[in-house]
């Protein structure tokens, strides 16, 4: 076995189904740092990047997958702080410029560097969306700024809190203004974002939680996680949306046709809809549309470093949990198969720590 070498799962062609390759280690210079890649979740986002063409992404193939990384740090460049070798951490996948009026705001989430191309394209953000992601057994970083030390927490736990969780925070956070001991939160899709987006608005102590999922098997997770009533549509839930008058605060991690629309009807003066999933869910806006007065509509993406470490925090003190579905990383073609066709539990992600003795069994 060739030493210099390592396994890696790449989109080699647009439009095509990813495969394990063969691929050089790397080898950290300046600032960067070297993980070792301890697990890696898997995302909607990944399945959007293989399906899609060169038109949509200004990305150069082939790409290492994977944007949701727990690792630790093996190496580092000559201009790297050494202190950061054999810490646990998780990546902050959002590689940002750090210089723009954004970043210099504390949102490098969105950084204009990140901004989409003149010709439509979407630019690289970071590890696995434009850069070589941690479906891998290695990966460089390009500085500490990107890394949040988890210290004892499992790997495997850890990975999702990188995408599933930060994005749901960030909504969270961002829209605090409407969340107190009064407010009336609703939360639709308890799939791997929104069983979390429960689990923070837990915290918050926030006294009327509704989760609503068209799938009946998600009503014992959305209980679990915090919420106090749960309903499979829209519509039921507008029938009995707590008193008075509709919700503060409307979560809609689908973002479908059957949910974006009819959420903004659930609505009370002043309240806000966050639209963070993206099915092709569509709202017409405007002050004579028979909206709530007030309304506010909300469509974030991912989250900051702030936002990564407060959710690394309320893992370490036994808040928040992603529920997962895990996979030996040799199985990671199959288990974007089960992301594919739906059939995984909360989060899938791969342990890393698989031999490589077993890839050419996938070659």
């Amino acid at each position: 076995m060739d030493c210099s070498l390592m396994l890696a799962v790449q989109v080699r062609e647009w439009g095509s189904a990813p495969e394990f390759r063969e691929v050089p280690n790397p080898v950290p210079t300046g600032h960067e740092l070297l993980l070792r890649v301890d697990a890696a979740g898997l995302c909607g986002s990944d399945l959007h990047v293989m399906s899609s063409s060169a038109e949509t992404f200004d990305y150069d193939l082939p790409l290492t997958l994977g944007h949701e990384v727990a690792g630790t740090v093996v190496s580092a460049g000559p201009s790297a702080d050494p202190s950061w070798i054999g810490r646990a951490v998780v990546v902050h996948g959002i590689w940002s410029c750090g210089t723009c009026p954004n970043c210099l705001r504390g949102r490098e989430n969105y950084c204009r560097s990140l901004a989409r191309r003149p010709d439509g394209r979407l630019a690289p953000i970071g590890n696995g969306l434009g850069y070589p992601g941690g479906i891998a057994e290695l990966m460089l970083v390009p500085s500490e700024r990107v890394l949040v030390p988890i210290g004892d927490l499992d790997p495997l736990g850890a990975a999702p809190l990188a995408d599933a969780a930060l994005t749901a925070y960030h909504a969270i956070r961002t829209n605090s203004a409407v969340i107190d001991d009064r407010s009336n939160v609703v939360v639709i899709g308890v799939g791997g974002l929104g069983h979390l987006a429960l689990q923070i608005l837990r915290t918050m102590r926030v006294p009327h939680i509704i989760a609503i999922d068209s799938k009946a098997e998600a009503g014992a997770l959305a209980e679990s996680s915090g919420a106090h009533k749960f309903y499979d549509s829209v519509s039921a839930a507008a029938q009995r949306v707590e008193s008075p008058n509709g919700a503060d605060l409307v979560l809609d991690f689908v973002g479908a046709p059957t949910t974006t629309a009819p959420a903004a009807d659930l609505l009370r003066s002043g309240g806000s809809l966050v639209v963070v999933g993206s099915a092709g869910g569509r709202l017409t806006a405007g002050k004579d549309v028979g909206l709530a007065a007030g309304w506010t509509v909300d469509a974030p993406f991912w989250g900051t470093r702030a936002d990564l470490e407060a959710v690394v925090a309320l893992a370490q003190d036994g808040l928040l949990r992603a529920e997962i579905t895990t996979f030996p990383f040799t199985d990671a073609i199959s288990a974007y198969d089960r992301l594919r066709d739906g059939s995984v539990t909360g989060r899938a992600v791969l342990d890393m720590s698989a031999s490589r003795t077993r890839k050419e069994s996938h070659q």
